[in-house]
């Protein structure tokens, strides 16, 4: 994935490359070339990458990774104030409550909208398969968390653990080995 640092670095040589441009263009209008015009559209594109790549290096993609977070997959999201993520069945408590505000912090967005359940939260559920016969699937939901939608770094992060469906998930062998 590209990340600031790398949008930063890609801003600086387009930059120079920009620049060298733009002296390429002020060449060919002192010595008359015929294709000075067409140098003035290459040195405008260019000026738009370096604005454009410029924007997205002040940190449009910030992802949060927290120490001891398991990986996650997101099954379901209503654009609004509820999504469900799909963890592994082998996960274990603290594992799971640091999933869980990972999930919480990744899936903020300023553009979630709340108005229709008057709800100014975001609830995040985590969820295993368990197959109880063949054929059959069941998602046990095994963890939450409900964090703040007006906020990006809301300090009041409340998780919830489900830790008997966790150990009963645990103790049963029909739990699928998959995150889905």
């Amino acid at each position: 994935m590209i990340t600031s640092p790398t949008f930063l670095s890609l801003t600086q040589w387009l930059g120079f490359a920009t620049l060298a441009l733009a002296g390429i263009t002020l060449l060919a209008f002192f010595l008359q070339w015929r294709f000075r015009f067409q140098l003035v559209g290459v040195t405008g594109f260019f000026a738009v990458l370096v604005l454009g790549s410029f924007g997205l290096s002040l940190g449009l993609f910030q992802r949060v990774e927290i120490p001891g977070a398991a990986p996650y997959q997101l099954v379901f999201d209503t654009g609004s104030n509820e999504a469900v993520i799909a963890v592994s069945p082998t996960i274990d408590e603290t594992s799971l409550e640091a999933t869980l505000q990972q999930a919480a912090y990744n899936l903020f967005s300023p553009g979630r909208f709340s108005a229709k359940t008057g709800n100014a939260n975001l609830i995040v559920r985590a969820r295993v398969l368990t197959h109880p016969e063949p054929g059959i699937s069941e998602p046990i939901y095994i963890g939450e968390v409900s964090r703040s939608l007006m906020e990006r770094n809301d300090p009041n992060l409340q998780v919830t653990i489900y830790a008997d469906r966790l150990q009963a998930i645990a103790a049963d062998p029909g739990t699928s080995a998959e995150a889905s």
